[in-house]
Protein backbone atom coordinates (compact mmCIF):
# COMPACT_ATOMS: atom_id res chain seq x y z
CA UNK A 1 0.00 0.00 0.00
CA UNK A 2 1.50 3.30 -0.87
CA UNK A 3 1.70 5.47 2.55
CA UNK A 4 1.11 9.00 0.04
CA UNK A 5 -2.36 7.40 -1.34
CA UNK A 6 -2.80 4.67 0.84
CA UNK A 7 -3.95 2.52 -1.70
CA UNK A 8 -6.95 4.47 -2.81
CA UNK A 9 -7.55 5.68 -6.07
CA UNK A 10 -11.15 7.09 -5.67
CA UNK A 11 -13.87 6.90 -2.50
CA UNK A 12 -15.12 3.67 -2.96
CA UNK A 13 -11.43 2.11 -2.53
CA UNK A 14 -11.38 4.10 0.87
CA UNK A 15 -15.20 2.61 1.67
CA UNK A 16 -13.99 -0.95 0.43
CA UNK A 17 -10.95 -0.45 2.76
CA UNK A 18 -12.87 0.75 5.97
CA UNK A 19 -15.47 -1.91 5.45
CA UNK A 20 -12.85 -4.19 6.15
CA UNK A 21 -11.19 -2.50 8.95
CA UNK A 22 -14.35 -1.94 11.17
CA UNK A 23 -17.19 -4.14 12.51
CA UNK A 24 -19.44 -4.79 10.42
CA UNK A 25 -22.67 -2.95 12.78
CA UNK A 26 -19.92 0.34 12.70
CA UNK A 27 -19.48 0.53 8.97
CA UNK A 28 -23.28 -0.22 8.32
CA UNK A 29 -24.50 2.56 10.77
CA UNK A 30 -22.39 4.71 8.76
CA UNK A 31 -22.68 3.19 4.94
CA UNK A 32 -26.43 2.28 4.88
CA UNK A 33 -29.55 4.48 4.77
CA UNK A 34 -33.44 3.64 6.12
CA UNK A 35 -36.27 0.90 5.63
CA UNK A 36 -35.10 -0.20 1.94
CA UNK A 37 -32.92 2.25 1.13
CA UNK A 38 -34.94 3.63 -2.06
CA UNK A 39 -33.42 7.34 -1.05
CA UNK A 40 -29.80 6.28 -0.39
CA UNK A 41 -29.88 4.80 -4.39
CA UNK A 42 -31.58 7.65 -5.65
CA UNK A 43 -29.51 9.60 -4.12
CA UNK A 44 -26.44 8.38 -6.81
CA UNK A 45 -28.75 7.23 -9.40
CA UNK A 46 -30.04 11.35 -9.92
CA UNK A 47 -26.07 12.12 -10.08
CA UNK A 48 -25.59 9.91 -12.39
CA UNK A 49 -28.47 11.16 -14.85
CA UNK A 50 -26.89 14.21 -14.95
CA UNK A 51 -24.24 15.00 -17.42
CA UNK A 52 -21.57 17.26 -17.53
CA UNK A 53 -21.09 18.98 -21.38
CA UNK A 54 -17.18 19.71 -21.97
CA UNK A 55 -15.90 23.05 -23.33
CA UNK A 56 -12.47 22.99 -25.32
CA UNK A 57 -9.91 25.30 -26.44
CA UNK A 58 -10.03 27.42 -23.82
CA UNK A 59 -6.74 28.61 -21.15
CA UNK A 60 -7.03 26.44 -17.96
CA UNK A 61 -3.44 26.51 -17.95
CA UNK A 62 -3.77 28.84 -13.92
CA UNK A 63 -6.96 26.91 -13.06
CA UNK A 64 -8.27 26.92 -9.46
CA UNK A 65 -10.46 25.54 -7.04
CA UNK A 66 -10.75 28.12 -4.51
CA UNK A 67 -13.27 29.98 -3.64
CA UNK A 68 -14.83 32.54 -0.47
CA UNK A 69 -17.54 31.08 1.59
CA UNK A 70 -19.21 33.45 3.87
CA UNK A 71 -16.05 35.66 3.65
CA UNK A 72 -13.47 33.49 3.91
CA UNK A 73 -11.22 31.70 1.32
CA UNK A 74 -11.75 28.01 1.11
CA UNK A 75 -8.93 25.86 -1.15
CA UNK A 76 -12.15 24.09 -2.92
CA UNK A 77 -16.15 24.32 -2.48
CA UNK A 78 -16.33 21.59 0.68
CA UNK A 79 -17.36 21.46 3.73
CA UNK A 80 -17.05 18.18 5.92
CA UNK A 81 -20.61 17.70 7.07
CA UNK A 82 -21.37 16.75 10.63
CA UNK A 83 -20.92 13.02 11.43
CA UNK A 84 -21.58 11.96 15.16
CA UNK A 85 -19.43 8.36 14.85
CA UNK A 86 -16.17 9.59 13.56
CA UNK A 87 -14.66 8.52 16.79
CA UNK A 88 -16.02 5.10 16.51
CA UNK A 89 -14.21 4.79 13.23
CA UNK A 90 -11.03 5.95 14.52
CA UNK A 91 -9.81 6.85 17.77
CA UNK A 92 -10.36 10.41 18.17
CA UNK A 93 -12.17 10.48 14.86
CA UNK A 94 -13.47 13.39 14.98
CA UNK A 95 -10.03 15.07 16.18
CA UNK A 96 -8.60 13.82 13.34
CA UNK A 97 -11.26 14.74 10.72
CA UNK A 98 -10.75 17.83 12.27
CA UNK A 99 -7.01 17.96 11.46
CA UNK A 100 -7.41 16.97 8.02
CA UNK A 101 -9.89 19.55 7.32
CA UNK A 102 -7.82 22.19 8.39
CA UNK A 103 -4.83 21.17 6.36
CA UNK A 104 -6.81 21.04 3.28
CA UNK A 105 -7.87 24.76 4.22
CA UNK A 106 -11.96 23.16 4.33
CA UNK A 107 -14.42 23.91 7.17
CA UNK A 108 -15.20 20.93 9.54
CA UNK A 109 -18.70 20.42 11.25
CA UNK A 110 -18.73 18.96 14.22
CA UNK A 111 -21.85 17.09 15.93
CA UNK A 112 -24.13 17.44 18.11
CA UNK A 113 -23.38 13.63 18.74
CA UNK A 114 -19.39 13.92 18.97
CA UNK A 115 -17.28 12.04 20.96
CA UNK A 116 -14.89 14.62 21.12
CA UNK A 117 -15.57 17.95 23.16
CA UNK A 118 -15.99 20.91 20.95
CA UNK A 119 -13.45 23.14 23.13
CA UNK A 120 -11.19 20.18 22.05
CA UNK A 121 -11.88 20.50 18.51
CA UNK A 122 -10.92 24.44 18.89
CA UNK A 123 -7.78 24.15 20.55
CA UNK A 124 -6.01 21.14 19.07
CA UNK A 125 -7.47 21.46 15.33
CA UNK A 126 -8.02 24.95 14.54
CA UNK A 127 -9.16 26.09 11.41
CA UNK A 128 -12.77 26.75 9.78
CA UNK A 129 -14.80 25.22 12.30
CA UNK A 130 -18.41 24.93 12.02
CA UNK A 131 -20.99 23.73 15.43
CA UNK A 132 -23.73 21.13 14.10
CA UNK A 133 -26.86 21.19 16.38
CA UNK A 134 -29.76 18.73 16.59
CA UNK A 135 -32.05 20.96 19.23
CA UNK A 136 -33.08 19.09 22.58
CA UNK A 137 -36.82 19.06 23.92
CA UNK A 138 -34.85 21.60 26.99
CA UNK A 139 -34.69 24.12 24.78
CA UNK A 140 -32.58 25.94 27.72
CA UNK A 141 -29.75 23.32 27.50
CA UNK A 142 -29.62 23.45 23.67
CA UNK A 143 -29.09 26.79 24.17
CA UNK A 144 -26.72 26.82 26.26
CA UNK A 145 -24.45 24.63 24.01
CA UNK A 146 -24.90 27.28 20.94
CA UNK A 147 -23.51 29.63 23.80
CA UNK A 148 -20.68 26.95 24.34
CA UNK A 149 -20.10 26.82 20.71
CA UNK A 150 -19.65 30.64 20.39
CA UNK A 151 -17.31 30.56 23.41
CA UNK A 152 -14.85 28.07 22.16
CA UNK A 153 -15.06 30.37 18.30
CA UNK A 154 -16.95 28.66 16.13
CA UNK A 155 -17.92 30.32 13.41
CA UNK A 156 -20.76 28.96 11.95
CA UNK A 157 -24.07 26.86 13.53
CA UNK A 158 -25.27 24.12 11.41
CA UNK A 159 -29.05 23.53 12.59
CA UNK A 160 -29.98 20.34 11.75
CA UNK A 161 -34.03 19.99 10.88
CA UNK A 162 -34.86 17.25 8.84
CA UNK A 163 -34.07 14.56 12.35
CA UNK A 164 -37.10 15.57 14.30
CA UNK A 165 -37.45 11.42 14.80
CA UNK A 166 -34.77 9.23 14.54
CA UNK A 167 -35.07 6.91 11.04
CA UNK A 168 -35.91 3.73 10.66
CA UNK A 169 -32.49 1.28 10.21
CA UNK A 170 -33.38 -1.84 10.91
CA UNK A 171 -29.85 -3.29 10.18
CA UNK A 172 -28.69 -1.45 13.45
CA UNK A 173 -31.04 -4.00 15.23
CA UNK A 174 -30.09 -6.82 12.80
CA UNK A 175 -26.88 -6.01 13.86
CA UNK A 176 -26.75 -5.79 17.09
CA UNK A 177 -25.31 -1.68 16.86
CA UNK A 178 -26.57 0.88 18.97
CA UNK A 179 -25.25 4.19 19.74
CA UNK A 180 -25.33 4.65 22.28
CA UNK A 181 -23.47 1.45 22.05
CA UNK A 182 -24.55 -2.18 24.02
CA UNK A 183 -22.82 -5.40 24.50
CA UNK A 184 -24.70 -8.31 22.76
CA UNK A 185 -23.01 -11.48 21.48
CA UNK A 186 -23.96 -10.91 18.23
CA UNK A 187 -21.82 -7.71 18.22
CA UNK A 188 -19.13 -8.98 20.45
CA UNK A 189 -18.33 -11.87 18.07
CA UNK A 190 -18.08 -8.53 15.63
CA UNK A 191 -15.41 -6.69 17.11
CA UNK A 192 -13.54 -9.94 17.64
CA UNK A 193 -13.12 -10.39 14.28
CA UNK A 194 -11.72 -7.10 14.31
CA UNK A 195 -8.52 -6.85 16.12
CA UNK A 196 -7.46 -4.12 14.88
CA UNK A 197 -10.10 -1.76 15.59
CA UNK A 198 -11.30 -3.68 19.23
CA UNK A 199 -7.38 -2.64 20.22
CA UNK A 200 -6.69 0.64 18.14
CA UNK A 201 -9.98 1.77 18.89
CA UNK A 202 -12.13 0.58 21.87
CA UNK A 203 -8.59 -0.39 23.64
CA UNK A 204 -7.26 2.60 23.35
CA UNK A 205 -10.66 4.50 24.72
CA UNK A 206 -10.44 1.71 27.94
CA UNK A 207 -7.07 2.37 28.51
CA UNK A 208 -7.98 6.51 28.78
CA UNK A 209 -11.07 7.66 29.70
CA UNK A 210 -13.65 4.26 29.29
CA UNK A 211 -15.45 3.95 26.63
CA UNK A 212 -16.20 7.05 25.29
CA UNK A 213 -19.61 9.40 25.45
CA UNK A 214 -21.05 12.48 24.06
CA UNK A 215 -19.13 14.74 25.18
CA UNK A 216 -20.88 17.85 23.85
CA UNK A 217 -23.83 16.77 25.96
CA UNK A 218 -24.56 18.29 29.73
CA UNK A 219 -22.28 16.88 32.64
CA UNK A 220 -26.37 15.48 33.46
CA UNK A 221 -26.93 14.00 30.09
CA UNK A 222 -23.71 12.94 29.44
CA UNK A 223 -23.39 8.86 29.12
CA UNK A 224 -20.86 6.53 28.12
CA UNK A 225 -22.10 4.79 25.13
CA UNK A 226 -23.01 1.58 27.02
CA UNK A 227 -26.15 3.36 29.19
CA UNK A 228 -28.28 3.11 26.50
CA UNK A 229 -30.77 1.57 24.10
CA UNK A 230 -30.89 2.07 20.00
CA UNK A 231 -33.09 5.72 20.05
CA UNK A 232 -32.59 6.53 23.67
CA UNK A 233 -28.61 7.90 23.23
CA UNK A 234 -29.69 11.10 20.53
CA UNK A 235 -32.45 13.31 21.92
CA UNK A 236 -34.55 14.45 19.37
CA UNK A 237 -37.42 17.50 19.76
CA UNK A 238 -40.51 16.81 17.60
CA UNK A 239 -42.14 20.59 18.63
CA UNK A 240 -39.79 22.49 16.78
CA UNK A 241 -40.75 25.55 14.78
CA UNK A 242 -39.52 28.44 12.88
CA UNK A 243 -40.14 30.21 15.98
CA UNK A 244 -36.84 28.42 17.64
CA UNK A 245 -35.05 29.09 14.10
CA UNK A 246 -35.67 33.23 14.81
CA UNK A 247 -34.64 32.48 18.33
CA UNK A 248 -31.47 30.63 17.54
CA UNK A 249 -30.76 33.78 14.64
CA UNK A 250 -31.36 35.77 17.88
CA UNK A 251 -28.68 34.27 20.04
CA UNK A 252 -26.00 33.18 17.28
CA UNK A 253 -24.07 36.38 16.23
CA UNK A 254 -21.98 34.73 13.43
CA UNK A 255 -23.11 32.41 10.40
CA UNK A 256 -26.21 30.36 10.77
CA UNK A 257 -26.98 27.54 8.28
CA UNK A 258 -30.15 25.54 8.24
CA UNK A 259 -29.27 22.04 6.94
CA UNK A 260 -31.98 19.54 5.90
CA UNK A 261 -34.21 22.22 3.51
CA UNK A 262 -35.70 20.18 0.22
CA UNK A 263 -38.27 22.61 -0.53
CA UNK A 264 -38.16 25.60 -2.17
CA UNK A 265 -40.64 27.29 0.51
CA UNK A 266 -38.73 26.28 3.29
CA UNK A 267 -35.77 27.77 1.78
CA UNK A 268 -37.74 30.91 1.64
CA UNK A 269 -38.60 30.77 5.51
CA UNK A 270 -35.56 30.02 6.48
CA UNK A 271 -34.29 33.81 5.35
CA UNK A 272 -37.58 35.29 6.28
CA UNK A 273 -35.80 33.84 9.58
CA UNK A 274 -32.51 35.53 9.19
CA UNK A 275 -31.11 32.26 7.93
CA UNK A 276 -27.05 32.96 6.07
CA UNK A 277 -27.57 29.73 4.03
CA UNK A 278 -29.76 26.45 3.73
CA UNK A 279 -28.33 22.88 3.05
CA UNK A 280 -30.45 20.96 0.40
CA UNK A 281 -29.95 17.98 2.05
CA UNK A 282 -31.95 14.68 2.75
CA UNK A 283 -29.78 13.40 5.45
CA UNK A 284 -27.97 10.83 3.32
CA UNK A 285 -31.20 8.68 2.65
CA UNK A 286 -30.55 8.23 6.25
CA UNK A 287 -33.76 9.45 7.42
CA UNK A 288 -37.19 9.78 5.28
CA UNK A 289 -36.77 6.89 2.37
CA UNK A 290 -37.80 7.37 -0.89
CA UNK A 291 -37.35 11.25 -0.61
CA UNK A 292 -36.43 13.27 -3.78
CA UNK A 293 -32.73 13.75 -4.03
CA UNK A 294 -31.17 16.62 -3.04
CA UNK A 295 -29.33 17.37 -6.58
CA UNK A 296 -32.64 17.43 -8.28
CA UNK A 297 -34.24 19.54 -5.80
CA UNK A 298 -31.55 22.01 -5.73
CA UNK A 299 -32.06 24.06 -9.19
CA UNK A 300 -35.79 24.98 -7.96
CA UNK A 301 -34.42 25.85 -4.36
CA UNK A 302 -31.29 28.04 -5.73
CA UNK A 303 -33.81 29.27 -8.29
CA UNK A 304 -36.06 30.45 -5.45
CA UNK A 305 -33.92 32.18 -3.32
CA UNK A 306 -31.74 33.94 -5.50
CA UNK A 307 -28.95 36.19 -4.27
CA UNK A 308 -30.68 36.40 -1.07
CA UNK A 309 -29.34 33.11 0.46
CA UNK A 310 -26.44 30.49 -0.18
CA UNK A 311 -27.31 27.17 -0.85
CA UNK A 312 -25.09 24.40 -0.02
CA UNK A 313 -26.41 20.46 -0.89
CA UNK A 314 -25.19 17.47 0.51
CA UNK A 315 -26.32 13.56 0.02
CA UNK A 316 -24.90 11.08 -2.64
CA UNK A 317 -21.47 12.97 -3.19
CA UNK A 318 -18.73 11.07 -4.11
CA UNK A 319 -16.94 12.03 -6.94
CA UNK A 320 -15.15 15.73 -7.74
CA UNK A 321 -17.73 15.94 -11.09
CA UNK A 322 -20.75 15.38 -8.51
CA UNK A 323 -19.66 18.56 -6.65
CA UNK A 324 -19.05 20.08 -9.87
CA UNK A 325 -23.01 19.32 -11.01
CA UNK A 326 -23.62 20.28 -7.89
CA UNK A 327 -22.29 24.12 -8.32
CA UNK A 328 -23.50 24.11 -12.07
CA UNK A 329 -27.29 23.72 -10.28
CA UNK A 330 -26.75 26.48 -8.22
CA UNK A 331 -24.57 25.26 -4.87
CA UNK A 332 -22.03 27.59 -3.73
CA UNK A 333 -20.21 24.48 -1.82
CA UNK A 334 -21.38 20.95 -1.48
CA UNK A 335 -20.55 18.90 2.39
CA UNK A 336 -18.95 15.62 1.75
CA UNK A 337 -19.84 12.95 4.80
CA UNK A 338 -19.75 8.89 4.59
CA UNK A 339 -16.55 9.77 2.06
CA UNK A 340 -14.40 11.19 4.63
CA UNK A 341 -15.65 8.85 7.34
CA UNK A 342 -14.30 5.41 5.39
CA UNK A 343 -10.91 7.93 5.02
CA UNK A 344 -11.00 8.29 8.91
CA UNK A 345 -11.51 4.53 9.15
CA UNK A 346 -8.79 3.57 6.98
CA UNK A 347 -6.13 6.01 8.50
CA UNK A 348 -7.15 8.83 10.71
CA UNK A 349 -6.19 12.32 9.41
CA UNK A 350 -4.05 10.42 6.88
CA UNK A 351 -6.87 8.68 5.12
CA UNK A 352 -9.12 11.44 5.93
CA UNK A 353 -6.79 14.02 4.13
CA UNK A 354 -6.67 11.67 1.23
CA UNK A 355 -10.23 11.52 0.92
CA UNK A 356 -10.31 14.97 0.81
CA UNK A 357 -7.63 14.95 -1.18
CA UNK A 358 -9.36 12.88 -4.05
CA UNK A 359 -12.20 15.31 -3.82
CA UNK A 360 -9.74 18.12 -5.04
CA UNK A 361 -7.84 16.39 -7.77
CA UNK A 362 -11.21 15.36 -9.31
CA UNK A 363 -12.73 18.75 -8.99
CA UNK A 364 -9.55 20.15 -10.93
CA UNK A 365 -9.80 17.76 -13.48
CA UNK A 366 -13.59 18.58 -14.32
CA UNK A 367 -12.71 22.30 -14.12
CA UNK A 368 -10.23 21.40 -17.11
CA UNK A 369 -12.11 19.22 -18.69
CA UNK A 370 -15.33 21.53 -18.77
CA UNK A 371 -12.94 24.99 -19.72
CA UNK A 372 -13.82 26.72 -16.38
CA UNK A 373 -10.44 28.36 -15.11
CA UNK A 374 -12.65 28.98 -11.26
CA UNK A 375 -15.39 26.76 -9.49
CA UNK A 376 -17.43 30.44 -10.24
CA UNK A 377 -17.93 29.94 -14.11
CA UNK A 378 -19.34 26.79 -13.57
CA UNK A 379 -23.09 26.99 -14.68
CA UNK A 380 -26.16 25.59 -16.03
CA UNK A 381 -24.65 25.44 -19.49
CA UNK A 382 -22.15 22.52 -17.90
CA UNK A 383 -24.54 20.38 -16.93
CA UNK A 384 -27.59 18.35 -18.99
CA UNK A 385 -30.14 16.12 -18.17
CA UNK A 386 -29.46 13.57 -20.79
CA UNK A 387 -33.06 13.49 -21.88
CA UNK A 388 -33.21 16.93 -23.37
CA UNK A 389 -30.24 18.90 -24.95
CA UNK A 390 -28.75 21.94 -22.68
CA UNK A 391 -30.56 25.50 -22.39
CA UNK A 392 -31.06 27.37 -25.58
CA UNK A 393 -28.34 29.78 -26.83
CA UNK A 394 -28.57 32.93 -24.74
CA UNK A 395 -28.38 35.78 -26.52
CA UNK A 396 -24.60 36.47 -26.28
CA UNK A 397 -23.75 32.89 -27.89
CA UNK A 398 -26.61 34.24 -30.89
CA UNK A 399 -24.33 37.40 -31.64
CA UNK A 400 -20.86 34.91 -31.42
CA UNK A 401 -22.76 32.68 -33.76
CA UNK A 402 -23.88 35.62 -36.19
CA UNK A 403 -20.21 36.66 -36.02
CA UNK A 404 -18.79 33.09 -37.49
CA UNK A 405 -21.15 32.86 -40.04
CA UNK A 406 -20.05 36.64 -41.57
CA UNK A 407 -16.93 35.53 -41.50
CA UNK A 408 -17.33 32.42 -43.42
CA UNK A 409 -19.12 34.33 -45.70
CA UNK A 410 -16.54 36.92 -46.14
Amino acid sequence: MSAKNLGAYNIEDLRVLARRRVPKGVFEFVDRGSEDEVALRNNRDAFERIKLVPRTLVDVSRRTTATELFGHRLAMPVAVAPTGVAGLMWYQGELELARAAAAAGIPFTLATGSMTAMETIASEAPGRLWFQLYMWPDRAMSHALVERARLAGFEALVVTVDGVVAGNREYNMRNGFTVPFTYTKKNIFDVLRHPRWMIGVLGRYMMNNGLPRYENYPTELKNRITAAPVGKGMMRNDSLTWDDLRELRRRWPHTLIVKGIMHPRDALLARACGADAVVVSNHGGRNVDSTQAPIDALPRIADAVGNDLIVLMDSGVRRGSDVVKALALGAKAVMIGRPTLYGTAVSGAAGAGRAIGIFREEIDRMLAHLGCATVNEVSREHVTSGERSPQTLDPAMEDVMAAVRIQRVG
